[in-house]
């Protein structure tokens, strides 16, 4: 999964399989910037198998791209936010990860992991100024749900009670609401988008 962070100076490549550099990146992005307010850990990928043909490697990548990567990049970013006394951190889960899905374990328990993450991260950075929440999407039409079947997505539809899939304006409308100054006493809250298939 790669991510492309763009100024008019330069354009960074972030490749979430590849964390070594993580920490160097985000020195260049602070000194081209001069300061960090705002993240979006928005990296995800899926290898989708039953357990019992899971690998240790099918297991391992998906939880490093979608958990890991989310715990790295909110650590090094930190640094720099707290030192402005203010920050946004927002990290995108998925209705997966509270409901589960046959064939999803490596990628559920990567996505229900950030919640937990987000959890105790918005307790360690809330004396800072800074706010840390999670917007869980439920079925959105994106490149991950272009590939399910005709079979699938009515069941799926079947189970949402506004009986469509969202649009990604649904997610970008969320994360500017969390991003905005009227979001600004909330934290460590999850944020579920999902047109009432999953309600908590």
């Amino acid at each position: 999964m790669k991510k492309y962070i763009k100024n008019k100076k330069q354009r960074l490549l972030i490749n979430f399989k590849n964390l070594k550099n993580l920490k160097n990146i985000i020195l260049n992005v602070y000194k081209n910037f001069g300061k960090i307010n705002i993240l979006i850990n928005n990296a995800g990928t899926k290898k989708d198998k039953l357990i019992i043909n899971m690998t240790k490697n099918d297991w391992s990548e998906i939880i490093k791209v979608n958990l890991t990567s989310t715990f790295l990049i909110s650590k090094y970013v930190i640094k720099y936010m707290s030192k402005n006394k203010n920050g946004r951190i927002i990290s995108i889960g998925s209705i997966i990860g509270e409901t589960g899905n046959i064939g999803q374990s490596n990628y559920s328990a990567s996505k229900y992991g950030i919640i937990g993450f987000n959890k105790s991260l918005a307790l360690e950075v809330a004396s800072y100024g800074i706010t840390a929440n999670v917007i869980s999407p439920g079925f959105i039409n994106t490149k991950m749900t272009k590939y399910l079947t005709k079979e699938q997505k009515k069941k799926y539809l079947e189970k949402i009670p506004m009986k469509k899939f969202g649009k990604k304006k649904y997610i970008t409308n969320a994360v500017l609401f969390l991003i905005s100054k009227n979001a600004s006493y909330i934290t460590g809250q999850t944020i579920h988008v999902n047109g009432g298939m999953y309600m908590k």
